[in-house]
């Protein structure tokens, strides 16, 4: 039998055991809350900097003005950003249109068709395009994708220079990987038995997959989604390099400037009202992303409802 010495130290043993773990719950809830709220305040902090920083040149420039201007000319001070704000739009979107459903097809084949002997080595090169720099995908856009579009321009009689379809194939390029891992990820996480539900009701596996699976990975494939147009909304040197940089209406084989373009290559001659029209492309910028941002979050809850 045990004696009461050791049954007693047993105890001690336990209990003491429970109250380092409670410690370390509430150090790690402390940890949680302050992280939360670091993050609250750096959005804060960068919706108040980019108000206080475009804002004043809107203003002086008219709101009208800046965001259906169709000149923008520094030296005779017209500042008339929206052919940058269609190109980003037609870039981004058709980027996302182009790139999701490849992503998504990419994904269910990795998930749930190939071997995982296989599905494991093409996971790794998908994740290592989705670490290559911006920069490299832009200096191969100039060498490979560039070229071939300067003959059909000249096929078509157009100038040769850098375009508006450039720019969305290296965006589609950019985003797919992100959107193949999450995706890939999302789908991994559906429990099994769903599919085997399905299975058992007389489905095919494709049809259980694209019916069941699919759908039930939503969130995830969503918020690959997002992440897909964060990047190609915000992608700057890899867009310049390919796009042209030009700063009139967008057409598909002609060149285009996007408005994360406009700031790096107007930044270092820039000053006064020109600096300030800037920092108000940002915030144009920083609002069309917030308002992406919003908009999907709210299709994903009404139709989780």
């Amino acid at each position: 039998m045990e004696s009461a010495d050791s049954a007693r130290e047993r105890v001690d043993t336990i209990i003491g055991s429970r109250g380092s773990k409670t410690l370390i719950e509430r150090v790690m809830n402390i940890v949680f809350i302050v992280c939360g709220f670091a993050a609250v305040v750096c959005v804060i902090a960068m919706t108040a900097y980019m108000i206080t920083s475009g804002g004043p040149a809107i203003a002086r420039i008219g709101v009208v003005p800046f965001l259906f201007g169709q000149v923008w000319n520094p030296t005779n001070s017209q500042f008339g950003i929206a052919p940058m704000i269609l190109a980003s739009i037609i870039a981004t979107f058709s980027a996302i249109l182009i790139a999701l459903p490849v992503g998504v097809l990419v994904a269910v084949f990795l998930a749930k068709l190939v071997p995982k002997r296989f599905s494991g080595v093409l996971r790794q090169i998908i994740d290592l395009l989705a670490g290559i720099p911006s920069v490299v995908y832009g200096l191969l856009g100039v060498i490979l994708i560039v070229p071939l579009i300067f003959k059909l321009q000249a096929a078509l009689g157009l100038p040769t220079v850098g375009s508006l379809l450039a720019a969305i194939i290296i965006l589609v390029i950019m985003i797919l990987p992100t959107i193949i891992s999450v995706s890939e990820t999302s789908i991994r996480a559906v429990p099994q038995k769903y599919e085997d539900a399905s299975l058992a009701l007389g489905s095919t596996k494709l049809q259980s997959i694209i019916k069941v699976t699919v759908p039930a990975a939503k969130n995830g494939i969503v918020a690959g989604m997002v992440l897909g147009v964060g990047r190609a909304i915000g992608e700057a040197m890899a867009v310049m390099m390919v796009a042209g940089n030009a700063a009139i209406m967008p057409q598909l084989l002609g060149p285009v400037r996007l408005l994360t373009a406009s700031i790096p290559i107007e930044w270092a001659y820039s000053s006064g009202l020109h600096r300030e029209a800037l920092y108000g492309i940002g915030l144009v910028l920083f609002i069309f992303i917030m308002l992406i941002n919003i908009t999907l979050n709210m299709l994903l809850k009404r139709s989780a409802d």
